[in-house]
């Protein structure tokens, strides 16, 4: 099976979510599964891991892995690593990312990499998510949240896509606003326009990781990947 990068049409649209389902899933289905959140930003925590992302992925994925390999970069302030690394004086090395993403790959059969905002979230100043995805030279599964602008998103991220020469893998729809589109309407919007498959949908849940990965099993995901 094939590693993939999960990003985003926007933040806060469930990518955690949908990667750390789908590693969960994988794990039980006894695939061995590596993640990777190469970066995380965010209010320093009181735990073990910093980033509640990351403690997410590690926590589903089973992964033993050490932190500082999943998550080579973690900044303490809520903003793209671009920002983060300037303002806290901090120096991003890309190079470090790619080395660690070829030792993990090596001990693992699947990757799972988990993005960080949408697509064009700023890295470094002339280096966004879309060029991190292609120097891992992964395909991509785009996640999208439902609120009102969503397709317009979904549009603009497909065409740096295409831009870049990332192969998208599918959507993955998840209810993030009640007030927004229904799931169904959103599928039929972006299957449409753009040609793309939806690989699933996920209603908002009181148990996200657990309900998301119910739903991945239901659709046969590990089939369509």
């Amino acid at each position: 099976m094939k590693s993939f990068f999960v990003t985003g049409i926007d933040t806060g649209v469930g990518k955690t979510v949908f990667t750390a389902a789908l590693a969960n899933l994988m794990r039980q289905s006894g695939i061995d599964v590596g993640v990777m959140k190469p970066f995380a930003t965010g209010m320093t925590r009181n735990h073990t891991i910093q980033s509640e992302d990351v403690e997410l992925l590690v926590k589903y994925s089973g992964s033993v892995d050490n932190q500082n390999l999943i998550n080579p970069y973690f900044f303490s302030i809520p903003t793209s690593p671009f920002m983060a690394a300037k303002k806290l004086g901090k120096t991003i090395d890309v190079d470090v990312v790619l080395s660690i993403f070829e030792k993990l790959q090596s001990k693992h059969n699947v990757m799972l990499v988990e993005g960080i905002g949408g697509i064009m979230t700023p890295i470094m100043r002339d280096y966004f998510v879309a060029d991190l995805i292609k120097d891992l030279n992964l395909e991509t599964i785009l996640v999208s949240g439902t609120k009102m602008g969503s397709v317009n998103h979904a549009l603009l991220t497909i065409n740096v896509c295409k831009k870049y020469g990332i192969k998208i893998v599918g959507f993955v729809l998840s209810e993030t606003d009640a007030d927004g589109y229904s799931l169904d309407d959103l599928e039929s919007n972006l299957t449409s326009l753009s040609g793309i498959d939806v690989l699933c949908k996920f209603p908002n849940s009181q148990n996200p990781v657990e309900d998301a990965s119910k739903i991945l099993k239901q659709n046969n995901i590990l089939s369509r990947l």
